[in-house]
C-alpha cells in the first residue's frame, strides 16, 4: 500500500427529512447565497424545505448553474456576493451545482487579477467562502470532496482544494424520486466509473481499499437497474444505497494509498466538450474500450475484478477478462447508456478531432503509469467505435 494522508471533515446528514438540519449547520449570523440549477428544486419540494430551514437566516438566490457549469455563469454570482456581503454558499442540486459552488466560493476570496487562473493556471486556493450542500442527484461525490470541474469555451478543466470541500452535506434519498431515468442512469454510471478509476490499476496490496471498492461496485450493479425498473424505482432503500455508494465512491476513502487512473475521464471530457455527450455517457463509451486496449497493463486487477465483482471463476485468464468486459458492457446497457461512439452517433472520422483536443489540453501522458500517449488514446477511441 502506498503512503497517504486522509481526512474527510464533511458532516453528512443522511436520510429522509434531513434537509431541516441545515438550520443548525448554517450560522444564524451568516449571509447565505443559495445556488442551484434550472429550477427543478422549486417543483419537487426541495426549495420549500430549504426555505423552511433557512427561515431565521438572511439569504439570497442565484440560479442557472448548468450541467458542466460554465465559468461565465459562475462569475455572475460574484456581483451578488459583493452587493449583499455574502459569507456562506449553500449549493442545492447535483454535482454540477456543487462543483459550481466551489468555484464561486474560491473566486469570491481570490486575491489575484483573474479568478480563471485558479483553473487554467492551477493557482492555489488560499481562502474560500464556506460551503454547505443539499444533494439532489447522487453521482459525482462532489458533496464531500474538494474537487470541481468548470467549463469554458467547450473545455472542461478540473481544480481541487481542501478549502472548497463542503462543511456539511444533506443526503435525502427521497428527493431523488423526482429524477428522470436519464439522470438516474447517469448518476449510477458516473459513480461506477469513479470507483473503477481508483480500483482498476495495479496491485499495491491495498486490501481494504480493494474490498471497499468491490462492495461498492457490486452494490451499484445490484441496485442501479432497480432504480429504473417500474416495480422498484420508488423504493427508498434502493435510492439510499445508490446515494451512499456515489458519495463513498469519491470521498477519498477508496483512493487513499492506491494508484489511480482517470484516463477514462480525461478522454471522456473531450466527447463532452466536442459533442455535448453527457459526462456519464462519455465514460460508458470509453471505459470498455480502455479495458480492452489496456488489458495487459491492467491484467492482474482485471482478473481480480472478474473473479470478485462478477464471480467469474471458469475458463482461462483471457476468457475471464473478456467476460468481465462483456458483463460491464451489459450492465451499462441495463442502465440505458451508450457503450460505443456509434451509439452516440459519433463516427470514426471524428477521432482525429478528439485526439487533437487531447493534445491541445495537455492530455498526452494519461493513466496510472502516465503511459497512455496520444497514440494509445487514439487506439482506445478506435476500439470504442
Amino acid at each position: 500500500m502506498l503512503n497517504f494522508s486522509f481526512q474527510n471533515p464533511t458532516h453528512i446528514h443522511f436520510g429522509e427529512g434531513q434537509i431541516a438540519a441545515i438550520a443548525k449547520e448554517v450560522p444564524l449570523t451568516a449571509r447565505v447565497l443559495v445556488v442551484y440549477g434550472g429550477g427543478s428544486i422549486k417543483t419537487n419540494g426541495v426549495f420549500q424545505q430549504v426555505s423552511d430551514a433557512l427561515e431565521k437566516h438572511t439569504w439570497f438566490e442565484f440560479s442557472g448553474i448548468e450541467p458542466n457549469p460554465s465559468y461565465g455563469t459562475l462569475m455572475k454570482a460574484q456581483d451578488i456576493i459583493k452587493a449583499e456581503e455574502i459569507d456562506f454558499i449553500l449549493a442545492v442540486g447535483g454535482g454540477s451545482v456543487v462543483d459550481g459552488a466551489k468555484f464561486i466560493a474560491a473566486a469570491a476570496e481570490y486575491q489575484g487579477d483573474d479568478p480563471w487562473d485558479i483553473i487554467v493556471k492551477q493557482q492555489p486556493v488560499h481562502k474560500a467562502l464556506p460551503i454547505g450542500a443539499v444533494l439532489t442527484l447522487p453521482a459525482t461525490g462532489s458533496e464531500s470532496n474538494g474537487n470541481s470541474v468548470v467549463t469554458r469555451d467547450g473545455t472542461k478543466i478540473p481544480f481541487s482544494s481542501p478549502l472548497v470541500r463542503p462543511l456539511f452535506a444533506v443526503l435525502d434519498p427521497k428527493v431523488t424520486l423526482s429524477l428522470s431515468d436519464r439522470q438516474i442512469s447517469n448518476g449510477v454510471v458516473d459513480a461506477f466509473v469513479h470507483i473503477i478509476e481508483q480500483y482498476l490499476t495495479y496491485n499495491v496490496n491495498g486490501k481494504v481499499q480493494d474490498r471497499f471498492s468491490e462492495g461498492l461496485l457490486q452494490t451499484l450493479i445490484e441496485e442501479g437497474p432497480k432504480a429504473l425498473a417500474p416495480e422498484t424505482k420508488d423504493d427508498l432503500e434502493v435510492r439510499a444505497n445508490i446515494m451512499w455508494s456515489a458519495t463513498m465512491a469519491l470521498n477519498g476513502l477508496i483512493g487513499a494509498g492506491v494508484p489511480q487512473d482517470w484516463a477514462t475521464h480525461m478522454i471522456g471530457h473531450e466527447l463532452t466538450g466536442a459533442f455535448g455527450v453527457d459526462h456519464a455517457r462519455s465514460l460508458s463509451i470509453v471505459l470498455p474500450a480502455l479495458m480492452q486496449v489496456r488489458r495487459q497493463q491492467k491484467r492482474e486487477k482485471l482478473l481480480q475484478y472478474a473473479e470478485r465483482v462478477w464471480q467469474i471463476t471458469a475458463g482461462d485468464d483471457n476468457s475471464k477478462i473478456d467476460k468481465a468486459i462483456e458483463l460491464t458492457v451489459q450492465f451499462f446497457k441495463k442502465m440505458q447508456v451508450p457503450t460505443s461512439l456509434t451509439d452516440a452517433d459519433i463516427s470514426s472520422k471524428e477521432i482525429d478531432l478528439l485526439v487533437s483536443r487531447l493534445e491541445r489540453h495537455g492530455m498526452t501522458a494519461l493513466g496510472e503509469h502516465s503511459d497512455i500517449t496520444l497514440e494509445v488514446s487514439r487506439e482506445i477511441l478506435t476500439q470504442a467505435i
